[in-house]
């Protein structure tokens, strides 16, 4: 008996470390969705007409549920991976320029955003700091 508890333990920690590499592995694909060169790349490779790994991209949506969306580094991938259920989109991933075009869109979204990010993060600062005791008044006397 004792060698059947061995081997269901042997078993549940090999469907464990499948299911953490699974994950790994998903996760590290995803985000590279987020990558308009790659895409174009899968595009130029004939990847993105293949039924299989259109499925797969289907299958990825999952991505977008909570759980799992607190683990990307470039939450913007899902918005990627959601445009790439389209097949026009698909098609036009092929065309360098279309990346081009994604890539520099990409870049100016960041930088708004880096701008944006650093007057909210200023302007909540100066909400924050203690309020100034207002000044004395005429008689009152002054330390």
């Amino acid at each position: 008996m004792n060698h059947c508890v061995n081997r269901t333990t042997i078993f549940a920690g090999a469907h464990k470390e499948q299911a953490r590499n699974r994950f790994q592995s998903e996760l590290e694909f995803i985000q590279c969705l987020a990558n308009p060169n790659y895409l174009n790349f899968l595009a130029q490779r004939g990847f993105l007409r293949e039924r299989p790994f259109i499925n797969y991209l289907k299958y990825l949506l999952y991505w977008k549920e909570p759980e799992y969306a607190k683990f990307l580094k470039y939450p913007h991938c899902l918005h990627m991976l959601e445009l790439l259920q389209y097949e026009h989109f698909r098609k036009e991933l092929v065309n360098a320029q279309c990346a081009k075009f994604i890539d520099e869109q990409q870049l100016l979204h960041w930088q708004h955003y880096s701008r944006k990010r650093t007057r909210l993060q200023q302007a909540l600062a100066e909400q924050q700091l203690p309020q100034q005791p207002p000044p004395p008044h005429g008689n009152a006397p002054t330390k």
